[in-house]
């Protein structure tokens, strides 16, 4: 089906009390395992790569944005549920401006170590660029904690419900990210979110909010932090551990005949394992945003 603009999945998610799953992608195997369980769910999904992890100065060979833009669009408009693609958390404007025009309809800027001025400047602008072509824009207020051993000391802030009404108003914004107890990559166990302080920002912002941070948010508490506004959740973490884990006990044997491996198609697929890990991933969380049976 054509693509679904992302504005109007959270919209519906908001009258309605259930939020819409960002399920993030790093292959094809990972995105058809999320299609593959949203169609089963029959739940409208966000798709989509991550900004920082394609832009890095480190990476060790350059990432074609062209060919993601194609990969996310083409598996959106072919599935048989309602699907947007996102390119998240991109600190670079003018990767987020050629993701735009490649295709991507809803992208987010992020730069940890830009000041809340030249944020808000930055996203005012993006705006501007990118509503004309219908594609949506996604910002973060507040820092959230960081679960992964190399950002250890990185306590967060929380978003303040008035700067972030400020900022609403100044960039136009179609949606925001808080910080309210969620953590970036956690990779054990999972934490209470803060409702109350959750709820304050929700009197002062009317736009849809965004929970990054999903896979260590506690079931119960995610549940009801949807009533509060909350109509898209994040999830990426997990969704690589499972892959790992299910890789890991798949190629016990490097002896094993490589076509099995690789391009056969089987269950011994690389390919086939990270697809259907994926898959039972997302279906392990779809149920709790309330999304199910919404096509």
């Amino acid at each position: 089906m054509p693509l679904e603009a992302a504005v109007e999945l959270l919209s519906h998610a908001c009258r309605h009390d259930y939020a819409v799953g960002y399920f993030e992608s790093w292959d094809l195997a990972s995105l058809e395992g999320v299609i593959d369980a949203a169609e089963q769910r029959r739940a409208p999904v966000i798709v989509g790569f991550n900004g920082e992890f394609l832009t890095h100065p480190d990476r060790a060979l350059p990432a074609r944005l062209e060919w993601y833009a194609a990969l996310g669009r083409a598996a959106a408009e072919s599935a048989s549920v309602p699907c947007a693609v996102m390119f998240n958390e991109c600190p670079d404007d003018a990767w987020l401006g050629l993701a735009a025009r490649l295709g991507f309809n809803l992208v987010m800027l992020a730069d940890a170590d830009a000041s809340h001025a030249d944020i808000t400047r930055r996203v005012a602008d993006l705006v501007r660029t990118c509503r004309p072509r219908g594609v949506a824009v996604e910002a973060e207020l507040g820092v959230l904690p960081f679960g992964g051993a190399e950002h250890a000391g990185a306590n967060g802030s929380l978003t303040d419900p008035d700067v972030a009404a400020a900022f609403v108003r100044e960039t136009g914004v179609d949606m925001l990210a808080v910080s309210t107890g969620n953590v970036h990559i956690l990779l054990d166990g999972q934490r209470d979110l803060n409702l109350d302080h959750l709820a304050a920002i929700r009197r002062k912002v009317d736009i849809p909010l965004v929970l990054h941070g999903g896979s260590g948010i506690a079931a119960d508490s995610l549940m009801k932090a949807i009533p509060l506004g909350v109509a898209k959740v994040n999830y990426g973490t997990y969704l690589k551990q499972r892959s790992l884990a299910a890789i890991r006990r798949a190629f016990p044997d490097d002896g094993a005949n490589p076509h099995h491996a690789l391009g056969g198609g089987g269950d011994a697929d690389l390919l086939v394992v990270t697809r259907q890990a994926v898959r039972d991933a997302v279906l392990d969380r779809i149920g709790l945003l309330g999304c199910c049976g919404r096509v």
